[in-house]
């Protein structure tokens, strides 16, 4: 059986969700409901939360386009897909794309569009072409980019 919690209990709970990890009011909520708490509980937890700086999404926007940037090695479109998916606002999805410097985002796309290309097993070169811009816009770089890389890996 589920455990009931109180305002409180479940405020002390959702601090440590949130100082753990960065969270954006979307996972919150989303673990709220799952501890059995109401709409007004919800509010009243989320409003807290805020006052005390556990939840804030700017924070949250700009850490995951930041880390979804440099380790899993996401282009803008993912990373913005993503943010839009959690409910983050325009404005901030904006500013979270700011944390990474276009020679960054450059550098990123240059080693991995070389890595994918040398990794690619493929003889026949229309394929290979065909797998290494899928791979490249699955990690949601822009196109125009992607295709310009390839023809230029193509020839090398």
């Amino acid at each position: 059986m589920n455990p009931t919690y109180t305002v409180k209990d479940a405020l002390k709970k959702i601090e440590h969700y949130c100082a753990y990890q960065e969270r954006c009011h979307e996972e919150v909520e989303s673990k709220l409901r799952s501890m059995k708490m109401d709409s007004n509980e919800i509010d009243q937890i989320i409003a807290q939360l805020i006052k005390d700086n556990f939840l804030n999404e700017e924070r949250f926007a700009r850490s995951f386009a930041r880390g979804k940037h440099r380790i899993k090695h996401w282009g803008n479109i993912r990373i913005t897909n993503e943010l839009k998916f959690r409910k983050i606002n325009q404005r901030l999805i904006t500013t979270a794309l700011k944390e990474i410097t276009p020679e960054e985002y450059f550098e990123t796309f240059e080693k991995l569009a070389l890595r994918t290309w040398e990794n690619t097993r493929e003889t026949n070169t229309m394929k290979k072409r065909k797998k290494v811009c899928d791979s490249l816009l699955r990690k949601g770089f822009e196109s125009s980019l992607i295709y310009e890389k390839v023809k230029e890996l193509e020839t090398a």
